[in-house]
């Protein structure tokens, strides 16, 4: 999906990971993240958003929740990370990285609210009100006045499956009474919903979705609670492109994920702002009828992948299609739609979610030096392999 671009934009992690495998410092099955081009993007972002006065938060569990890049970005300036569930929230806290927002688009399990609510995240996401009770009850023990968010929705909204959840917009006076009047250790400062922007392929452009709608009038009805509303939370296909529509539409707040990589739907067909700094390298195992076959680990089966850069080095390779894995299938291998030489190295670029894979992480600094150098490998949680 994003091979074309990365080649023509970003030739040097090409490169990378042809020689980083072929000297045997990297295995089959990983993502190799060029972090100059990462923090270039991140940087740009963050000053076009801090221009538009859009809140941003950073989500990394597509980039396997890694803990080196959460630095970097707080580094930046970044107000801290928005984890999409309780494992990744665990990760940022053990790292000490400011959580913005935990729980969206996964709850806190009632075994962790009292930990969570603790370690001081800006905003808590919720969409029960059972978990508003229960985080209440642990600010009340804390002393705290814990900040949440409803994610909500509408009856035209988009929900994708595993993600059905929220508040009605019907339902939203009354509960805001509710929370007003019982739980006075929260305060609803804001609204969210996902996804509030979509990449329409027929006409090449960012679409609002009704979802944004929805959080509009949501914030709307709050306000005439009389609630003090801060946080209009837009998120999905975040990146500086996005950032306008926002304003302009009426959101305050996005989670620039794919983003910060390049590796938004919008960036596969457009030079846009951030360039694509992520790659997926495997190793040829073997032929069978015909074809070549790599190891696999690492599918998303929204990856959309399409070809493979396939050789000894970026001067020397055969681009072929990729056949990917079915989706009741485990992806042990990739398929090619040619023969290969065993132990030639596979080099693709595709829409990832590393957090859902058995992949490694790669973390190469010195690409724009041209002087590469491997600063740490993670597992796909974010735990380190190797300094």
């Amino acid at each position: 999906m994003f091979l074309e671009q990365t080649v023509k934009r970003n030739p040097e992690l090409i490169k990378t990971s042809f020689d980083l495998h072929q000297r045997g410092q990297i295995q089959p099955d990983s993502y190799v993240i060029d972090v100059d081009t990462f923090l270039e993007n991140a940087s740009f972002m963050l000053k076009e958003a801090k221009e538009k006065d859009i809140r941003l938060f950073f989500m990394l569990k597509q980039a396997g929740r890694n803990p080196y890049l959460a630095k970097k970005l707080v580094e930046l300036g970044y107000e801290g990370a928005v984890v999409v569930d309780y494992k990744e929230a665990r990760v940022m806290m053990d790292h000490r990285i400011p959580i913005a927002n935990a729980g969206h688009l996964v709850q806190i399990p009632t075994a962790q609210v009292g930990e969570i609510v603790a370690y001081r995240p800006r905003m808590i996401t919720v969409y029960s009100e059972e978990k508003i009770s229960q985080i209440h009850e642990a600010a009340k023990k804390l002393g705290l006045l814990q900040e949440i968010i409803l994610r909500v929705y509408g009856d035209w909204d988009t929900i994708y499956p595993g993600q059905t959840a929220g508040f009605h917009l019907e339902t939203l006076k009354n509960l805001a009474e509710r929370v007003k009047a019982q739980y006075p250790c929260v305060r609803i400062g804001g609204v969210t919903s996902f996804p509030c922007f979509l990449y329409e392929e027929t006409i090449h452009d960012l679409v609002p979705t009704e979802n944004l709608e929805t959080v509009k009038k949501a914030a709307e009805i709050l306000k005439e609670c009389g609630l003090h509303v801060t946080i209009i939370n837009t998120p999905s296909a975040s990146c500086t492109y996005t950032l306008s529509k926002i304003r302009e539409l009426g959101g305050n707040c996005a989670e620039p994920g794919h983003g910060l990589t390049g590796t938004t739907p919008m960036h596969a067909d457009h030079l846009l702002a951030e360039v694509p700094c992520v790659t997926y390298v495997s190793e040829i195992s073997h032929n069978f009828k015909g074809q070549a076959y790599c190891y696999g680990g690492g599918y998303y089966r929204r990856s959309h992948v399409k070809s493979a850069l396939v050789g000894k080095s970026f001067n020397n390779f055969t681009e072929m299609g990729v056949i990917p894995p079915s989706n009741e299938s485990i992806d042990y291998h990739f398929g090619l739609t040619k023969e290969g030489t065993v132990g030639d190295t596979v080099v693709m670029a595709f829409r990832y979610q590393i957090f859902v894979t058995r992949s490694d992480v790669v973390l190469v600094e010195g690409l724009k030096n041209k002087k590469p150098r491997i600063v740490g490998i993670y597992d796909s949680m974010g735990k380190i392999i190797k300094t």
